[in-house]
């Protein structure tokens, strides 16, 4: 194989391990929600720029709570931002394991797919003759292209 970008071997107790993990996750981050698309967009959203302000507004807000009307809760309000900030260092960190991930699966596919094509090529021409060739003509159908039915123009 000329290209092997990546070799992953994950043992039985290794995937276990990382199940276990996963399922440890899921049990502790009960509070985490999932929204649908249009939630998602109607969503007031704080961007890097809109933070300091957010930030700057709690403090100002838990300082004169008496302008704040009865059914405004400080306590949520300031509970959001601090669980804001324990929850991002830990997305960041799964955030560079899952593009980790996605890599080695493109870079898993690729190797695969490249051995894939040198081992075909190398049917095509030195598995002749060896009663390979209903093999040949499987695997071969991946690149058999269909040709465009061309319409008669209208008279």
């Amino acid at each position: 194989m000329s290209q092997n970008l990546v070799s992953l071997h994950l043992a039985a107790d290794d995937l276990s391990a990382i199940e276990a993990a996963l399922d440890s996750l899921e049990q502790r981050l009960t509070g985490l929600v999932g929204l649908t698309p249009d939630e998602r967009r109607q969503l007031t959203k704080m961007g890097d720029k809109s933070e300091a302000f957010c930030r700057q507004a709690v403090v100002t807000l838990g300082k004169h709570s008496e302008v704040l009307p009865r059914n405004f809760d400080l306590d949520e309000y300031r509970a959001d931002l601090a669980a804001l900030d324990v929850l991002r260092p830990i997305l960041a960190r799964l955030q560079r394991l899952y593009e980790r991930m996605v890599d080695t699966e493109t870079a898993l596919g690729s190797d695969v797919m490249v051995g894939s094509l040198e081992g075909y090529a190398h049917l095509q021409v030195s598995g002749r003759g060896d009663g390979l060739e209903g093999l040949r003509e499987a695997l071969g159908a991946r690149f058999i292209r269909k040709r465009r039915v061309e319409t008669e123009p209208a008279a």
